[in-house]
């Protein structure tokens, strides 16, 4: 137990750069405590004092606000950055090399008594405020931006924002796992890039219309009413009406 609780302490201090030393992290940082809490929590749960169990995840939310269901499963290197309102429900599984912001919730969306929490793979950065509901399952790699509501299931290697969570990227290739998670595009920017990429064609269809409109005397700017004599458009079909 002791050394899980230094790897915890060693994680912290690797992904959060305002960290400055050990004796800091271990004291002050609620994210850490609320770790603690649940590995013990967890072990007194698999052992069957699950009231006990309940009792100490129930004060370690007091003590941290963040909740954490005992009979959750959580992977090495997992991280919570400030963590108020982290919620973490009792069927969600996350991997290993996990970093989750404050106000997260793996949350279900059913009553029933089964799977109905997500499951998280590994190295899966969580953005502050974002809800991951229902038993889906978020891949590898991925990023979900701050503030998303998750409903479906996420391919490895993505990126999602949005309400409700669309995939913005999606480069499912192991050629960009040894670069870590930062070479993952910004969201915003891979948006701009996708209309830009669709501007020409839209262009072209443009002009083709345009071309359309002139063969049938048909001046789409002009204010003035049309002749009687000139041809027309059939707002429901579309076709040149003479």
């Amino acid at each position: 137990m002791l050394g899980q609780i230094k790897e915890d302490v060693r994680v912290a201090m690797e992904k959060d750069p305002a960290a400055r030393n050990f004796i800091e992290v271990l004291i002050l940082y609620p994210g850490v405590h609320a770790l603690i809490g649940y590995r013990l929590s967890h072990g007194l749960w698999n052992k069957g004092f699950k009231f006990l169990a309940r009792a100490l995840a129930q004060f370690s939310r007091w003590i941290t606000g963040i909740e954490i269901h005992p009979a959750a499963k959580i992977g090495q290197r997992f991280f919570i950055d400030h963590g108020m309102g982290v919620v973490i429900g009792e069927t969600a599984e996350v991997g290993d090399n996990v970093f989750v912001y404050h106000g997260v919730t793996l949350g279900g969306l059913a009553t029933k008594k089964a799977k109905r929490h997500p499951t998280i793979c590994d190295n899966v950065v969580i953005g502050a405020g974002a809800q991951v509901l229902g038993p889906i399952l978020v891949g590898r790699n991925t990023k979900i931006g701050s503030g998303s509501v998750v409903l479906q299931e996420v391919p490895e290697y993505s990126t999602v924002i949005g309400v409700p969570g669309r995939v913005v990227f999606s480069g499912i290739s192991s050629d960009m796992e040894d670069d870590g998670l930062e070479s993952f595009p910004d969201p915003v920017a891979r948006a701009i890039e996708c209309m830009l990429e669709r501007l020409p064609q839209m262009e072209k269809e443009i002009r083709q219309l345009k071309e359309t409109l002139k063969q049938n005397n048909i001046e789409p700017t002009s204010s003035k009413p049309a002749s009687p004599d000139a041809p027309s458009m059939d707002p429901v079909s579309g076709q040149i009406k003479p």
